[in-house]
């Protein structure tokens, strides 16, 4: 599966954004997807998660409340409704995928595929 992630920009503090992610070659629903993020002199940190169907999700505690992961299995995309942003969200976000066959509901800790990341700067 190739991805692809867009809808990064520049936002102030408490602004919102939502990121895309285009998927394109295998069944879409049979894979569970990510958003992780990596700031500048930062190790990669997982973002959020949504398993191939029945919309199970999972996030980091800090984005809790004010990030929202959804998914289209009919378009193959993935999204990330992000709110009242801060500064420390700032990152270069990418989407992930995850060969879940037979597990609709899982969401698995290793994921697989990769896309470029799209940049979020949030100003304060």
């Amino acid at each position: 599966v190739q991805l692809q992630a867009s809808g990064g920009g520049l936002v102030q503090a408490g602004g919102s954004l939502r990121l895309s992610c285009a998927a394109s070659g295998g069944t879409f629903s049979n894979y569970a997807m990510g958003w992780f993020r990596q700031a500048p002199g930062k190790v990669r940190e997982f973002v959020a998660a949504i398993s191939g169907m029945y919309s199970n999700t999972r996030y980091t505690d800090s984005v809790k409340g004010r990030f929202t992961i959804s998914r289209d299995n009919a378009k193959k995309m993935v999204y990330l409704q992000m709110n009242s942003l801060e500064p420390e969200d700032t990152a270069v976000y990418s989407c992930a995928a995850a060969t879940i066959s037979g597990m609709p509901n899982f969401i698995p800790t290793r994921f697989d595929y990769w896309g470029q990341g799209t940049q979020v700067t949030v100003s304060s």
